[in-house]
């Protein structure tokens, strides 16, 4: 760990700064387009959705952001979160590999998540923000910015992928208990909705639909803002004070990794874990392979394509280059719904361009087994997001035994799983299925990814 972070954290051993990777890349990252004239986007350009606050951290290449002591404060309630050395784990395996986890399910909302929405919910308090609008996939994000919401007096209202909504009632009922209302989308509320329920009537839904019905709404009032949960570079840095702790913890254990894991939607807790550990092996200090694993059945770092494209379906967003299944792509509505987005977060995208990332994709059956596997070992039960991460250690234990490496692993196991039983119970009953996605569904969407002339910029 760096001298400066040491020096910004205090009897707590909670960060006292988030850490920007934009200040350490060895190219910058592409900027982000306006939809109409395909042109770099100015802060201005952010004003009708994001309070000015988050607006700087989103454009911002400092190394260090400040967390204020209020987010600080609420942070004491649950960081720092155990680091978690799975010597049972290893004992089934049989393996020379040491196995660590960062374990973020011990947050009052069960995941990672409130790492970012407590300071979302700040900042727009501050800013004299009244409600805040989102979407949600499996419901970690939506029951996480309601619970911020309740913190700091800010109403919530939550767009929940329709398939998920269906399929995780009690990640609905725990949002309804902090106060947030949850719509299944695409729902009849707004225009975008309105439109992909006009041409799929029985539509399951997808992150990119519901982030265009929670931007819709938020851009129509003035009291009114929109706090999103992954992809974007502000959410990124509050996800790093995991990556953060990890580092302090794992020299407290005199242990450092050669292999750090993260499952990978949006890009969230990948890159909370993962970003300080990248810093360190950019500057020579530590050289950790570094695994991103998203599923199989929503692949947009191992079958995506590197290009510009929309956030969300609506196209209401501004345009990022991301790896991309295309913004009209809805995957199969498998149980890790907070993994099911068409775009991998561009900050993610980029550094896996430079080849600074590995990304593996797998089956929802065999992460599941994995799952079940860390679960008799080490009695947490994972969120079926975070079994991605499981099945990628194991593996790579499975690897270090192959080839008799006493390797260490770190991976970050992002949520518990205690709403998710109903997916359990269908694994057992062997309901779960690994749906394939659909080729001809995916070569249309890539096909009309919008045309940018990047010489122009």
């Amino acid at each position: 760990m760096s001298d400066k972070v040491k020096y910004l954290l205090d009897e707590s051993r909670i960060p006292k700064a988030w850490y920007n990777i934009v200040a350490d890349l060895p190219v910058p990252p592409p900027p982000p387009l306006h939809p109409g004239t395909l042109k770099p986007i100015g802060p201005d350009d952010l004003a009708p959705i994001f309070c000015p606050a988050i607006i700087e951290q989103e454009v911002s290449a400092e190394r260090w952001i400040e967390i204020p002591e209020p987010v600080r404060d609420i942070y004491k309630l649950w960081r720092p979160s155990p680091l978690i050395r799975a010597r049972r784990l290893e004992q089934a395996l049989d393996t020379p590999a040491k196995i660590f986890f960062k374990y973020e399910g011990v947050s009052p909302a069960g995941s990672h998540k409130p790492n970012s929405s407590v300071a979302q919910a700040y900042y727009n308090q501050q800013a004299g923000i009244k409600k805040l609008t989102t979407e949600t996939g499996a419901g970690q994000w939506g029951s996480s910015l309601a619970y911020a919401g309740a913190l700091f007096g800010l109403d919530v209202e939550v767009y929940m992928v329709k398939v998920s909504y269906q399929q995780k009632p009690y990640r609905r009922a725990l949002m309804e208990t902090y106060g947030a209302r949850c719509i299944p989308s695409p729902s009849p509320l707004t225009a975008s909705g309105r439109a992909i329920l006009e041409q799929s009537p029985d539509s399951t839904g997808s992150l990119g639909i519901a982030i265009s019905e929670a931007v819709e709404l938020a851009a129509q009032r003035d009291d009114t803002k929109y706090a999103l949960g992954s992809v974007l570079n502000h959410v990124l840095l509050h996800q790093t004070i995991i990556g953060e702790e990890a580092m302090l913890q794992m020299a407290d254990a005199e242990a450092q990794p050669d292999i750090v894991i993260g499952c990978a939607g949006g890009g969230s807790n990948f890159a909370g874990i993962a970003f300080p550990y990248l810093r360190e092996k950019l500057a020579g200090r530590l050289n950790p392979k570094v695994i991103a694993v998203e599923p199989a059945s929503c692949p947009t770092m191992t079958r995506g394509r590197y290009a510009y494209d929309f956030g969300d379906t609506g196209h209401l967003t501004p345009l990022v280059k991301m790896h991309t299944l295309g913004s009209t792509f809805i995957p199969p509505g498998f149980h890790a719904g907070g993994l099911r987005y068409h775009g991998m977060a561009p900050l993610v995208s980029h550094v896996l361009n430079l080849g600074l990332v590995e990304p593996r994709a797998y089956a929802q059956t065999e992460c599941f087994a994995a799952a079940v596997q860390l679960a008799r070992a080490e009695g947490i039960v994972p969120a079926p997001e975070s079994s991605h991460a499981v099945k990628a250690a194991i593996d790579e234990a499975l690897r270090c035994k192959a080839e008799g490496k006493a390797e260490t692993i770190l991976f970050c196991l992002s949520g518990h799983g205690h709403f998710d039983m109903q997916a359990y119970t269908d694994y057992f009953a062997g309901k779960l299925q690994d749906v394939p996605f659909d080729q001809q569904a995916l070569d249309k969407a890539l096909s009309e990814l919008p045309q940018v002339d990047e010489s122009a910029f």
